[in-house]
C-alpha cells in the first residue's frame, strides 16, 4: 500500500522538477503583440530556437529561408496578402514581460544574439527600386542602420546618447506625460531607459508624417534593441521598486507603440517582442560524416561538396518545366504537321491550286 501511495507523489515531484528545468532552459520569451489576419500564429507553448527568429520574420513577410522551419507556431496563412511591415523589439535584461493577454508568447531556446540583416538584405534586393523603409537601431550602443526612405523619414531621429538626452528635455518629450513613479530624471541610468522610450514615441510620430510610405507595395522592417531596463536592473536590483516601475512603464510603452505602428499600416503589420535575460554565445557544431571520402585536392583537402545556393531549387524547377513544355510543344506540332492534309490545311497548296486554275 505504501508503494502505491508513493507513486503519484514521485510522479508529481518529477513533473515539478521537469517544469522547473524547462523554465530555466526556456526562460526567455518571444511574443506577438499585433499581427494581421494574413499571418497566423497558433496558440501554444512550442519553444522557438533563438537563431530561427529571423526566419520567422522572413517567412511571415513571404520570403524564403535557406533551411526549412518545422516550428508549428507559424501557420501558412494567406500567401497573396503579406504584411507591409515587420517590427521586432528586443528587450534585454528581463526574461518575461507582463504583456496583455491578447498577445501570443512562446519560450525561446538558446537565446543567441538576433540579427535581421538577412531579412533587410532580401528587402533591399527585391525592392531596391521602390526604396522601402528599413531601420535597425540600438540607442544604448549608438548603432543605427537605415536603408531606403528611412534616411529621409527618420532624418530628425535622435541616435546618439547626447542627442537622446537633449531630446528628453525638450517641451514635447515623454517626460511631460509619462508617470515616472520611483524613477528619477536626474539619474543617468534612468535617463537612458527613458530615452529609449522616447525613441519608440519618435519613430511612430515621424512615420505618421509620411503615411503614404505605409501604403506602398514594398515591405518595411524595423528592428530595435532596448537595453535600458537591463541597466536599471544592474543599478537598483531586480527586486527594487525602480525596476518594477520601469518594467510596467516599458510594457505600457511597447503596447502603445505596437498599436500605433499597427494602425499606421492599416492593420497590416506584425509587431514582435523578444524578452531575453542575457544572450548566449552562438552554438557552433563542427562535425564530419563517417561516410566522407578521404580523397581530396589541394584546394579542397577534406573533399567537401560545394555549397548550394538557396535559389538552386527555384532555378532547377524553372528550367525543368520549361524544357518539359518545349518538348510537349515540339511533339504536338510534329504530330499536327504529320497528319496535315496538304490540299485542305495548307495555305501554300491552296494558293498554288488557285494560281494553276487561273493560268
Amino acid at each position: 500500500m505504501g508503494r502505491r501511495g508513493g507513486a503519484p507523489w514521485a510522479l508529481e515531484v518529477a513533473v515539478l522538477v521537469t517544469s522547473a528545468f524547462l523554465a530555466g532552459v526556456c526562460g526567455d520569451e518571444f511574443s506577438i503583440l499585433r499581427s494581421p489576419q494574413s499571418v497566423v500564429f497558433r496558440n501554444g507553448s512550442w519553444p522557438i530556437p533563438g537563431e530561427r527568429i529571423p526566419d520567422v520574420a522572413a517567412l511571415s513577410m513571404g520570403f524564403s529561408v535557406e533551411e526549412d522551419l518545422s516550428w508549428p507556431g507559424l501557420a501558412v496563412g494567406d500567401l497573396f496578402h503579406r504584411p507591409r511591415a515587420t517590427v521586432l523589439v528586443i528587450v534585454k535584461g528581463v526574461d518575461q514581460l507582463m504583456l496583455p493577454v491578447k498577445g501570443i508568447s512562446y519560450p525561446i531556446e538558446n537565446a543567441v544574439p538576433i540579427s535581421l540583416d538577412s531579412v533587410a538584405n532580401a528587402i533591399h534586393t527585391l525592392f531596391s527600386e521602390e526604396t522601402p523603409v528599413v531601420l535597425q537601431l540600438a540607442p544604448s550602443e549608438e548603432r543605427v542602420y537605415m536603408v531606403g526612405k528611412a534616411n529621409s523619414v527618420f532624418e530628425d531621429l535622435s541616435v546618439t546618447l547626447r542627442q537622446l538626452r537633449n531630446r528628453l528635455f525638450q517641451d514635447n518629450s515623454i517626460l511631460s506625460s509619462l508617470p515616472l513613479n520611483s524613477l528619477s530624471r536626474n539619474n543617468e541610468v534612468d535617463l537612458l531607459f527613458l530615452s529609449e522610450l522616447q525613441v519608440l514615441h519618435d519613430i511612430a510620430s515621424l512615420l505618421s508624417r509620411h503615411k503614404h510610405l505605409a501604403k506602398d507595395h514594398s515591405p518595411d522592417l524595423y528592428a530595435l534593441e532596448l537595453a535600458g531596463l537591463e541597466e536599471v536592473g544592474k543599478r537598483y536590483g531586480e527586486d527594487s521598486q525602480q525596476f518594477k516601475d520601469a518594467s510596467q512603464i516599458l510594457v505600457d510603452s511597447l503596447q502603445k507603440f505596437a498599436d500605433e505602428m499597427f494602425n499606421l499600416y492599416s492593420g497590416n503589420a506584425v509587431v514582435e517582442v523578444v524578452a531575453v535575460k542575457a544572450f548566449n554565445s552562438p552554438l557552433m557544431r563542427k562535425t564530419r560524416s563517417i561516410l566522407q571520402s578521404s580523397e581530396g585536392t589541394a584546394d579542397n583537402p577534406y573533399n567537401l561538396a560545394y555549397q548550394y545556393n538557396y535559389n538552386y531549387s527555384v532555378i532547377f524547377n524553372i528550367i525543368l518545366w520549361m524544357m518539359i513544355g518545349l518538348a510537349l510543344a515540339v511533339i504536338v506540332i510534329s504530330y499536327n504537321l504529320w497528319n496535315m492534309d496538304p490540299g485542305y490545311d495548307s495555305i501554300i497548296y491552296r494558293m498554288t491550286n488557285q494560281k494553276i486554275r487561273m493560268d
